[in-house]
C-alpha cells in the first residue's frame, strides 16, 4: 500500500500490458505429484499445526526409494546417529559436522523441520569422555560440546534432545548411573539445559526418554518430578520427548493421560521415536489420536522409514515394508491424522482433490462492514489494508488509517461480523508503535516464540511483537527486518515505492515478500530459528508489467495440500483494483497461473455479486480468513472468505482522502 499513489493517470495502456497470462519467474521448481499433495503424513499433520517426521540415516540418502518416501511423506527429520557425540566429537576438541550437515542441509532444501538428536547421552559416547573422573574437566567438556554443536546448527534446528535417557529402568524413579551423573551429580541435567539455552535461545530444549509412556510407572513419575521442579525454578525446558518404542499392543491405556499431565506443566510433548512391533493398525491409530487429543503434543517422529531401516527390523515395526510399499498401518495413521488415501499407481492420472482450489472463482460481497471512526486527534478519511485472524472466539482486525495528514494503524475485535461496525477502534499511534508513517499491517502468531507479530511498512519493513493480541497497548516499538532497502529492490524499483511486506513460514524457513508498484514481487528468506533476524538472499520472485503485478501480495498455505496460493493486486483496464492468483508447491519455487487474468480474475467486481447493492467497483488490498492464526498462514481450500477494502465508485480526488471501507467476500462456487 503506497500512500502517494494517484489513480487518474493509469488508464491508457493497461489492457495491452495485461496480455501476459503468467508471471515470469526465475528458477523454476519441480512440483510434487498431484496424487500426494493432500494425502501424506506430513501434510495432514501440518493441518493441525503439527509435524510428522522420521529418523534419517545419511548413509541411505543415495537410495532412491528411501529418499522418495522421505521427500513425499515427512515434514520433519531427526538424524539417527549423525549428531551423536561419537560421530561429532570422536576426539576432544575435534568436531566432524559432515554427516550431520548432509542431513541438515537436505532438510532445509526440502522445507523439512529438523530435530537435533542428541547432545548429552551416556551411550554412543567416546571413551575419552566416559573415562573422565574430574568434575571440572567433565563439566567443561560437556558445556563445550553443547555450545559448539548448537552454535554450528543455530537457526537450523527446531528442537534439541538436550539430554537423552538419563533415568533408570525399574522401580527406583531415579537417574541411571552414567559418567555424567556419577561425576557431576544429578545437577548435570540442569547444567546441560542452561548451557543449551545460552547457546541457542531460539531452539526448543527437550528431555527425551523411553518407557515413560505409562503414567503409573516409577520412571515416568521420576521424569515428571524433574520437569515440574525445572518449571518451578525457571530451569529452561520446553518439551518432553516420549520415544514410544511399543510392543504389538501399542501404547498403554494411560498414554494420553501421560501426555496431558506433562503438557499441563507448561511444556510441549513430542512422540520422538515411534515404532510398534508388527505395526498394528489399531496401535498406530491409537498413538496418533492420543497426540491429536493433547493440544501441546506438537509432533510425531517414527524411528525409520522402511522395516529394513529399523533397529527393530525383525519385528517389522514401521509404516513401509522392505520394498517401500505402504502397509495397512500407514493408512490407519493417515486416517487418524485426518487424511485420505492417495493414488498409488505409478503414472496413473492424478484425481483432482475434492478440496482443490478451482480454476475460477465467484464471490458474494457484504456491504461495508467497517468504516472510520474519527475522534478529536484522528481525522480519518479511509480505513484500509486489513489483516485478520480468528483467535479465542474473536476476529482480530488490524488496518491502516488514511488521512491527508498521514497513515497509521488501528485495531478492533468482535465475535461476529454483524458486530464489526460497532467495535471500538484502538489507535496504535497511542502505543509504543508510535506516531508517524505505519501502514499495511499483517498479523500472525509465532508458535516457536509464543509471540504475536505485527508486520507493517514504515519506509522499511518493520514489525512489533505482543504476547497478547487482545491488548492493544502490548505492542513493542517498531523494529526493522532490514538495515536498509536490499540492493536488488533499489536497482529495480524505478519510480515505484517499496510496499506491502508479507511474512510466511514453512517448517524450515520464513520468507518476506514485498512489492514495488513497478511490476516486481521480491522475496527474502531466513531460517525459522533465526526469525525475525537474518533476512537475506533477496530475489525477484516474480515479475510482470507494472499494473499487472502492482502491490498488496498475499501468500498462503492451502490446507490439506502441499500447495501455496499467491494473490497480487492489479489495476484493470477500467482503472479499478482487482486480484490475480497463482499457485506453487514451494514458497521458494515458481508460480503457475490459477485465476490470473482480467477476464478470469481471482476477485474483481465482474465476478462478485452485491446483494445489498454495489457499493464498490474496486476489490483491493485485504486478507483471507485463515484456518488458523500461526506463521504458516494456512487457509481452507474451499468456502473461502476475503476481507477487503472498497470505496464508493464515484469517489475521486486525492488518494490519501479516498473513503475506503472494509467488506467481506464469501466464495459462492465452493466445491465442498
Amino acid at each position: 500500500m503506497n500512500p502517494l499513489k494517484r489513480l487518474g493517470r493509469r488508464r491508457a495502456s493497461v489492457l495491452s500490458l495485461l496480455a501476459v497470462a503468467a508471471l515470469v519467474t526465475p528458477g523454476a521448481a519441480t512440483a510434487a505429484p498431484d496424487a500426494v499433495r493432500a494425502s501424506t503424513l506430513g501434510a495432514q499433520a501440518a493441518q493441525s499445526g503439527r509435524y510428522f517426521g522420521t529418523a534419517v540415516a545419511a548413509g541411505r540418502l543415495g537410495d532412491g526409494t528411501y529418499t522418495g518416501i522421505l521427500d513425499r511423506e515427512f515434514n520433519s527429520v531427526t538424524p539417527e546417529n549423525e549428531m551423536k557425540w561419537d560421530t561429532i566429537e570422536r576426539s576432544r576438541g575435534s568436531f566432524n559436522f559432515g554427516p550431520g550437515d548432509q542431513i541438515a542441509n537436505r532438510a532445509a532444501s526440502h522445507g523439512q523441520r529438523l530435530r537435533g538428536h542428541t547432545l548429552v547421552w551416556h551411550s554412543q559416547l567416546p571413551s575419552w569422555v566416559s573415562s573422565i573422573r574430574d568434575a571440572n574437566t567433565l563439566r567443561s567438556v560437556m558445556n563445550n560440546h553443547i555450545t559448539q554443536v548448537m552454535n554450528h546448527y543455530k537457526g537450523k534446528v527446531y528442537a534439541w534432545d538436550v539430554v537423552n535417557e538419563a533415568f533408570a529402568d525399574g522401580g527406583s524413579g531415579q537417574m541411571r548411573s552414567s559418567v555424567f551423573r556419577d561425576v557431576l551429580g544429578t545437577g548435570f541435567i540442569e547444567q546441560a539445559f542452561r548451557t543449551a539455552r545460552s547457546a541457542d535461545p531460539a531452539a526448543k530444549l527437550c528431555y527425551n526418554d523411553y518407557n515413560i509412556e505409562n503414567w503409573s510407572d516409577a520412571k515416568t513419575q521420576g521424569v515428571y518430578r524433574m520437569v515440574r521442579d525445572f518449571k518451578a525454578r525457571g530451569v529452561p525446558i520446553d518439551c518432553v520427548g516420549l520415544q514410544s518404542h511399543f510392543g504389538a499392543g501399542g501404547p498403554p491405556s494411560s498414554f494420553q493421560t501421560t501426555l496431558s499431565n506433562f503438557a499441563a506443566l507448561g511444556v510441549d510433548v513430542q512422540i520422538t521415536e515411534l515404532d510398534i512391533a508388527q505395526a498394528s493398525t489399531a496401535a498406530y491409530a491409537n498413538t496418533v489420536r492420543a497426540c491429536l487429543n493433547v493440544a501441546r503434543c506438537t509432533g510425531i517422529t517414527v524411528w525409520g522409514i522402511r522395516d529394513s531401516d529399523s533397529w527393530r527390523s525383525g519385528e517389522n515395526p514401521l509404516l513401509f515394508d522392505r520394498s517401500g510399499n505402504k502397509k495397512p498401518a500407514y493408512q490407519s495413521t493417515l486416517t487418524a491424522l485426518g487424511g485420505s488415501a492417495a493414488a498409488q499407481r505409478t503414472g496413473a492420472p492424478s484425481p483432482r482433490s475434492a478440496t482443490a482450489l478451482p480454476s475460477s472463482f465467484r464471490w458474494s460481497s457484504s456491504g461495508p462492514l467497517v468504516a472510520p471512526k474519527p475522534d478529536a486527534t484522528h481525522r480519518i478519511a479511509g480505513i484500509k489494508d486489513p489483516s485478520v485472524v480468528y483467535y479465542n472466539g474473536k476476529y482480530h482486525v488490524f488496518a491502516s488509517t488514511a488521512s491527508p495528514s498521514g497513515y497509521n494503524l488501528v485495531y478492533l475485535s468482535f465475535s461476529d461480523w454483524s458486530q464489526a461496525g460497532s467495535a471500538t477502534h484502538h489507535y496504535l499511534d497511542r502505543t509504543a508503535i508510535g506516531a508517524g508513517y505505519r501502514a499495511a499491517p499483517q498479523v500472525f502468531y509465532n508458535t516457536q516464540q509464543r509471540l504475536w507479530y505485527l508486520v507493517y511498512q514504515t519506509g522499511n519493513a518493520s514489525y512489533s511483537t505482543n504476547p497478547d493480541i487482545s491488548n492493544p497497548n502490548g505492542w513493542s516499538a517498531p523494529r526493522n527486518f532490514y538495515s536498509s532497502m536490499p540492493d536488488i529492490i533499489r536497482q529495480n524499483i524505478g519510480n515505484g515505492y517499496w510496499v506491502d511486506m508479507w511474512v510466511i513460514c514453512d517448517s524450515a524457513n520464513c520468507y518476506l515478500f514485498s512489492s514495488d508498484d513497478n511490476g516486481h514481487l521480491y522475496r527474502s528468506q531466513t531460517t525459522v530459528g533465526q526469525f525475525p533476524n537474518g533476512f537475506t538472499n533477496t530475489v525477484i520472485a516474480a515479475q510482470d508489467s507494472k499494473y499487472a503485478l502492482f502491490e498488496a501480495s498475499n501468500v498462503y498455505k492451502v490446507q490439506g495440500s502441499n500447495q501455496y496460493l499467491l494473490l497480487v493486486e492489479a489495476i484493470g483496464s477500467d482503472g479499478r483494483r482487482y486480484f490475480r492468483s497463482w499457485t506453487s508447491s514451494s514458497l521458494a519455487g515458481s508460480w503457475s497461473p490459477l485465476a490470473a487474468s482480467e477476464s478470469n480474475p481471482f476477485a474483481k467486481s465482474s465476478n462478485v455479486t452485491f446483494p445489498a447493492g454495489t457499493w464498490t467497483r474496486d476489490i483491493s488490498h485485504g486478507e483471507m480468513i485463515r484456518a488458523g492464526y500461526d506463521q504458516t498462514l494456512t487457509i481452507p481450500a474451499c468456502k473461502l472468505q476475503y476481507l477487503y477494502q472498497g470505496k464508493d465508485p464515484n469517489a475521486g480526488g486525492d488518494y490519501d482522502n479516498l473513503p475506503w471501507r472494509l467488506g467481506l467476500l464469501t466464495q459462492t462456487n465452493s466445491t465442498c
